[in-house]
């Protein structure tokens, strides 16, 4: 498959935009523009915001706090897991240490 650039036509607002990507990352690129067209769609519904720059900012700024806290709480989740992990492996090497050493055969040492 080649890295050659295509281009790729999406929709945001009832505009459209040609942008340029790799060929694996086209079904993504799509993925990307039709979350931010809804996240701009429903920031236009409210009518607090004009303009189309400004709705972008807000649903770009949106995404990015969403990001944020999907990372911290993934950050959080790996750190509760850690001790955990810690000490399964502690219980297994104890386990393994208790139990008598086998030699090729499976006959004990």
């Amino acid at each position: 498959m080649s890295n050659e650039p295509i281009q790729v036509s999406i929709r945001i607002l009832d505009k459209e935009y040609r942008i340029a990507c790799a060929p694996h990352e086209q079904e993504g690129l799509r993925e990307s523009a039709r979350l931010l067209d809804s996240k701009m769609r429903e920031i236009r519904k409210t009518g607090r915001v004009i303009g189309t720059d400004r709705i972008a900012v807000m649903a770009a700024l949106n995404l990015a706090h969403e990001l944020c806290q999907l990372q911290r709480s993934r950050s959080v989740d790996g750190a509760e897991i850690d001790p955990r992990l810690i000490l399964l492996q502690e219980r297994v090497a104890e386990a393994l240490a208790a139990e008598p050493a086998l030699d090729a055969s499976g006959e004990r040492v």
